[in-house]
């Protein structure tokens, strides 16, 4: 046998060898003999160079080079699931789309893992690039650090399609979490909070030895691509699992809104026997075709949701109320605790959202509290046990009522539950605030710069506002604490790039009050500049797709403020992307300006999302309920019988899908 020879059969028995243990649980050699083929694979690769393979198993050790992440963008948007915390939720998500569908369909239900996403390109059989979630829309290239991971395959076997992508959640078993904090713990490190803090914080490692050591898992979950094996998203899991994926085997599918609930409860108990940890159940319709049709909202598709178990709770006492400053100025008190065990964590603080709530609760320092975990994520105080009140107990706890950074006295509108700092120019939480929304993934996405960065910059007066960065050099920083050279160079280019973003982003960056990614996209589209939004009247703006008056009130105050058109001038003057470009102009028409349209059914061509893109881009407005009002409705296969019968009242339009593309070519 050649070295070539012998360097492929030691390559496919280990991917064999590595499947069977990680993936199957059922190893066919010992630990010891696996080792030994490493080692001989190890050694010819080292000494034949020219036969080197990205994917040989050999690549699972790691490398102890550090390795900066680039950012790739997704082929498919990685959007996040809409949550809920009821059955009564649930029964409403199953009643929309058996309307929507108006036929027969089934539901795949599946655990939801609790960990960090992760996105894998495979191409004629071999994994090519793993990339995180990002903000959805891109995220980091860490397919090193994945690649460390035993149970994601490096190699399939069977009839895999050429390419393809699968998506997942890598996690942290409880047993390595456990494992690692001991170890920090040891070693006087900083604790990990909870498992799915330490597989994020451990996949972003730069060293991917590092990764290798910490045995991370994972589980897939999406399959994604042109030439799928089958219509279920079930069935195609499981054509996944015979290519060599780890894919639960505790997912079901379910055919009536019983056999979910019969799901849903007998995890909410048996998850606590899992190896790792889960918050809840993912509900997705299974026919592709039917996905397809439901379509997607701004954030999250129509056709699944998640389902988060019911919060745990623990007691504990209250120490002390201290008191945050957001970047809109927004006042948030926060419990101040004895440390907790809850849902796989130690709480210390918790939010007790705003005066009213303090007030219901009757809370004194000293008070013994019920702490849960909102979608055991945010813990909060829920409860006090009056009855362990003694003699000693402390004082009641009473609303601050000036601002506890600036000492502005606190404002509360009417019809607002939170107390706010009016002073938004001056307040230095407010004002760092601002900057980092600027700054993060979602607006302008500068890398190199985050909140710790944020604070020494203005805490040396180098940046009093957003603007303030594009003034900055290399030299201005290149000296400052854990900077040096290249981190300096890196920021300045991430400044420098900023400048490349659309204007959507450049608006949502802004930080109007209100004014969140999706209202940015509608402004930015209503409006070919920031001039004419800031020359926008309320009644103008108003007439722009979901903004409603507290929207609109809120961007004519915005740029009523002579500090915000300063700001915006001098990011004007940075070279920033205040217009829509030549190239977003040209895709628009006024084919249906002035036009209220209505979709319903199931289409064949395109979408529903798709459809109301194309009406948007030709000047109409999507609208949801049919009125004397609407110009016509775009209608599919399987239109809900009610708003047939409604549009023949009214004598409005049907118009078919072919009609409608026929109308815009």
């Amino acid at each position: 046998m050649t070295p070539k020879e012998r360097i492929d059969w030691l390559r496919a028995e280990l991917h064999r060898h590595n499947y069977n243990y990680y993936v199957m649980n059922a190893p066919e050699i010992t630990d010891k003999e696996f080792d030994d083929l490493m080692r001989e694979l190890q050694d010819l690769e080292k000494e034949h160079p020219e036969y080197a393979d990205e994917n040989s198993p050999t690549m699972r050790v790691g490398s102890d080079l550090n390795k900066n992440f680039t950012q790739v963008a997704h082929k498919y948007p990685m959007l996040s699931l809409g949550n809920t915390y009821s059955e009564s939720e649930v029964t409403e998500f199953y009643e929309r789309v058996r309307k929507a569908l108006n036929e027969d369909f089934e539901i795949c239900c599946e655990l939801k893992y609790d960990g960090t996403s992760i996105s894998l390109t495979y191409e004629d059989g071999k994994l090519v690039r793993a990339v995180t979630r990002g903000d959805g829309e891109k995220g980091d290239d860490v397919t090193d650090n994945v690649k460390t991971i035993r149970t994601i395959p490096l190699v399939l076997h069977g009839d895999y399609p050429s390419v393809f992508e699968i998506r997942g959640e890598i996690l942290m078993p409880w047993k390595s979490f456990e494992d690692l904090n001991r170890e920090r713990e040891a070693r006087e490190e900083p604790l990990f909070a909870n498992p799915r803090n330490a597989a994020s914080g451990t996949l972003k490692s730069q060293n991917s030895s590092v990764v290798a050591a910490r045995k991370l898992d994972a589980y897939l979950y999406y399959l994604l691509g042109e030439e799928l094996p089958a219509d279920g998203h079930y069935e195609c899991l499981q054509k996944a699992a015979q290519w060599g994926f780890k894919i639960s085997e505790h997912m079901k599918k379910a055919h009536t809104l019983q056999e979910v609930f019969d799901y849903i409860n007998y995890w909410d108990t048996e998850r606590k026997n899992l190896p790792v940890a889960t918050d809840g159940i993912v509900l997705k319709v299974n026919s592709l075709r039917q996905q397809k049709n439901l379509g997607y909202t701004a954030k999250s598709p129509r056709w699944a949701i998640a389902y988060k178990f019911q919060a745990e709770r623990a007691l504990t006492r209250l120490n002390k109320v201290t008191y945050q400053v957001g970047r809109t100025g927004a006042i948030t008190p926060v419990a101040n605790l004895e440390p907790v065990q809850l849902s796989g964590t130690v709480v210390r603080r918790a939010s007790l959202h705003n005066a009213d709530i303090i007030e219901g609760l009757d809370l004194h320092i000293g008070d013994m509290v019920y702490v849960e975990k909102g979608g055991e994520i945010i813990p909060k105080i829920t409860g006090v046990d009056t009855d362990a009140r003694g003699i000693l107990i402390g004082e009641k706890v009473k609303f601050i009522t000036r601002c506890p950074e600036c000492g502005t006295p606190l404002v509360r509108y009417e019809g607002e539950a939170a107390h706010y700092c009016p002073n938004e120019t001056a307040c230095p939480p407010q004002i760092k605030g601002k900057i980092e929304h600027f700054i993060s993934r979602r607006a302008m996405n500068i890398d190199g710069l985050g909140p710790e960065t944020v604070d020494m910059f203005y805490r040396l007066g180098l940046i009093k506002d957003a603007a303030d960065l594009y003034r900055l050099t290399v030299d201005d920083i290149k000296d400052l604490d854990r900077m040096g050279q290249k981190s300096a160079e890196n920021i300045i280019e991430g400044i420098a790039a900023s400048r490349d973003v659309p204007f959507e982003r450049v608006l949502f960056a802004l930080g109007i009050r209100f004014v969140g990614e999706t209202v940015a996209k509608k402004i930015a589209r209503s409006f070919k500049s920031i001039d004419e939004v800031e020359q926008a009247d309320l009644e103008t703006l108003i007439s722009v797709d979901e903004i409603g008056e507290k929207i609109a009130q809120s961007i004519v105050s915005y740029f009523a403020n002579p500090l915000n058109r300063n700001l915006v001038e001098r990011l004007k003057e940075a070279g920033l992307r205040f217009s829509r470009s030549e190239e977003d102009l040209s895709g628009y028409t006024d084919k249906l300006a002035g036009q209220s349209i209505v979709i319903s059914g199931v289409f064949e061509h395109h979408s529903r999302d798709e459809y109301k893109e194309m009406i948007e881009r030709n000047g109409g407005k999507n609208v949801g309920s049919i009125s004397a009002k609407t110009s016509f409705i775009l209608a599919g296969a399987n239109m809900g019988p009610a708003k047939l019968e409604k549009a023949q009242k009214l004598g409005i339009r049907i118009m078919s899908e072919n009609e409608f593309l026929a109308l815009l070519s």
